[in-house]
């Protein structure tokens, strides 16, 4: 399953809650729920050459009558523990689909990865009105238990019902983490026949570049097109499975279709 089926299949269980009202103000009734459906086409394992396209559905929830925060198609799943307009901190959550060597032939030989939940810390802010800065440090469990690190930036232009953002994306992970996506023990050397043992070190895995257009038809109702591109560097683009089944190109291009309406019940 690729990073955008992870982050729909994750956002399907997270509950997104904005910060709640100023003291001095009364607070908002019910709240605001929104549905999602995601899809498109990414790697079908990271760093592979090979799309392959995705559905999923994805759920996010506010209070009733805050304001809708700036998020961009590739954010992990959370909700902000403080809130204060240029700066919000929080937890975040993505569940990552796992990488089956039965369902991909160049992969025969080498370990699978299970599905994993990955959970941590996140904060941004906005140095300017149309520039958000954003970093994502998350720990996996069951598939992987490394930590990564995830920056991003995006400018943001906002035109009546249009929203527009564009921005750079740097990924790291720690030796765990990338030994898990991208290693080759020397038994799995022997039974793949294809790919020789390899040990992939921590560090950056990644740079890149994402955006993403998003039209609000109605209170109700809002569409978005977005795309990533990545490069992936250091271990991660010398692994054998990169380089001799792989890609270090990885491109993703999906459209989210999202409804939203009140409810005073909870």
């Amino acid at each position: 399953m690729s990073a955008y089926q992870s982050l729909a299949g994750a956002s399907a269980l997270a509950l997104l809650l904005a910060s709640p009202a100023l003291a001095d103000e009364a607070p908002a009734q019910g709240w605001t729920i929104t549905l999602k459906a995601n899809g498109g086409i990414s790697p079908a394992w990271e760093g592979s050459k090979d799309l392959s396209p995705y559905l999923l559905p994805g759920l996010s929830v506010r209070r009733a009558g805050s304001p809708v925060t700036f998020a961009a198609p590739d954010d992990s799943p959370g909700f902000a523990l403080f809130d204060e307009n240029w700066l919000r901190a929080g937890v975040v959550g993505r569940l990552k689909g796992m990488r089956s060597s039965a369902e991909h032939s160049e992969l025969r030989g080498v370990h699978d990865i299970d599905w994993t939940i990955e959970a941590g810390l996140f904060a941004e802010f906005w140095p300017l009105e149309k520039l958000r800065a954003r970093i994502e440090a998350r720990h996996g469990f069951l598939g992987h238990s490394g930590n990564l690190v995830d920056l991003s930036m995006d400018w943001v232009e906002r035109h009546g019902p249009w929203t527009v953002s564009v921005g750079p994306r740097l990924s790291f992970g720690d030796t765990r983490y990338m030994d898990k996506l991208f290693g080759v023990t020397a038994y799995e050397a022997l039974m793949s026949g294809r790919y020789p043992a390899y040990r992939a070190d921590g560090g950056a895995k990644s740079f890149g570049l994402a955006g993403a257009v998003s039209y609000e038809w109605s209170k109700a109702w809002t569409t978005t097109f977005y795309a990533r591109y990545n490069r992936l560097v250091g271990s991660a683009s010398e692994s054998p499975l990169v380089a001799a089944a792989g890609s270090r190109n990885q491109v993703t291009l999906g459209a989210i279709v999202a409804y939203s309406f009140d409810w005073a019940g909870f």
